[in-house]
């Protein structure tokens, strides 16, 4: 099967959105393009490091700061634990001692922490316009519209949601409401497996490049048996035979930062290193999975760090913040970043230690800014499809 920009579904040219890096600017056609209200400090203050130890020191445990690999060494400095999207939110509803919950990550992973945590509880996100393109990439109309279009086909009863945990609470709530279940990268397979055993056929969301991996190299189905469903298209692009024939019909979604990765990326760095091994996140794309050596979830990619030899060479396929800091953390190996283009997470990199101080001050002042609330109808049905997740084997 010829691979091409169109076949796996990633536009060719790169959306503004992701030239607004480092958190310098806001879109206003974004849905999280917004300004935060008040003054920030300026980037260069150097009190700011000051500023946030004692903002956080006198909220004591009132305050709980949760911080994603993808943030910025400054940012992870003052997490009081680190981690996945869905590890952070059970972390989050694990202290439920703690008031505030402080979600330096992006807003679907602050949403899935409101659904876990306590009524008592008010998560924060320090930047509103801290979202996820993916997560973007699939809204609650455009799937209802795509449901609609499996009915027609007369398929709709025999598929199962299976939704990918970066996804807003919408998404969630939809899949909760139609019998199926979020997954993590990690937990990718068992979730297919289930949803496979409730029916027919899976539509995944909204990233198109774990589903078709997770359901061709891991579960044997092939490129044939998946269809992509694109959302800007009449019926989404597909014939009602062609959505009978598919098991695997697939949200044309993707990362932005791990949709950049390609196979000449994997081939310059093997000629460029020889003898490294090549590891990238399921969510690259399938000739870029196809092509390397280890794939896993970011979890799954600093345990392969922590147990690799001394002496031994890496190029990561991931976000460049976290592959920096595996690399700091693992001086005794050569550990490098799998393209040469920068490749940050703009909409994580929002989330800097200006923002951070700023929540925090706010919070001891006794304002709470940027709260994130999910409505109780949706978080209700979300949260029956995290708890599907949860009670998978």
């Amino acid at each position: 099967m010829t691979t091409t920009t169109e076949t796996y579904g990633v536009d060719p040219n790169p959306t503004p959105l992701a030239l607004l890096l480092l958190g310098r600017e806001a879109d206003p056609r974004s849905e999280r393009g917004v300004e935060c209200p008040g003054d920030l400090p300026a980037a260069s203050d150097p009190d700011l490091v000051e500023r946030a130890r004692a903002a956080k020191e006198k909220l004591g445990d009132r305050v709980f700061i949760l911080g994603h690999h993808y943030q910025r060494d400054e940012v992870i400095e003052f997490a009081d634990v680190t981690g996945d999207s869905f590890k952070l939110a059970r972390d989050a509803a694990a202290r439920p001692e703690a008031e505030y919950i402080v979600f330096c990550g992006v807003h679907f992973m602050a949403e899935s922490a409101d659904i876990l945590t306590s009524e008592a509880q008010q998560v924060v996100l320090p930047d509103l316009a801290a979202g996820c393109s993916m997560a973007d990439m699939a809204t609650a109309e455009q799937v209802a519209e795509c449901w609609d279009v499996l009915s027609d086909a007369g398929i709709a009863d025999v598929t199962v949601p299976v939704s990918y945990m970066n996804s807003s609470a919408d998404i969630k709530a939809f899949t909760g409401k139609h019998g199926g279940t979020i997954c993590t990268s990690s937990n990718a397979k068992r979730a297919l497996e289930w949803a496979f055993e409730q029916g027919q056929k899976v539509l995944f969301l909204p990233d198109q490049h774990l589903g078709r991996n997770t359901a061709v190299l891991e579960m044997g189905f092939s490129l044939e048996d998946c269809v992509l469903y694109n959302p800007h298209k009449p019926n989404g692009g597909l014939t009602a035979e062609e959505l009978r024939n598919a098991k695997m019909i697939l949200w044309r979604g993707h990362c932005s930062v791990h949709g950049r990765f390609n196979l000449q990326s994997v081939e310059e760095v093997r000629e460029r290193i020889p003898g490294v091994t090549v590891l990238v996140h399921p969510e690259c794309k399938h000739e870029v999975v196809t092509a390397a050596d280890m794939v896993g979830s970011t979890e799954y990619i600093i345990k392969a760090l922590d147990a690799a030899e001394p002496g031994s060479k890496w190029a990561i396929g991931t976000e460049l913040n976290l592959v920096r800091r595996l690399a700091k953390a693992h001086p005794d190996k050569e550990v490098v970043f799998l393209d040469r283009t920068v490749c940050f997470c703009s909409t994580m990199n929002r989330i800097d230690l200006p923002h951070l101080v700023w929540a925090l001050e706010s919070l001891v002042e006794g304002r709470v800014p940027n709260v994130i609330t999910v409505d109780p109808e949706t978080e209700k049905y979300a949260k029956a499809a995290l708890d599907r997740m949860l009670a998978l084997p």
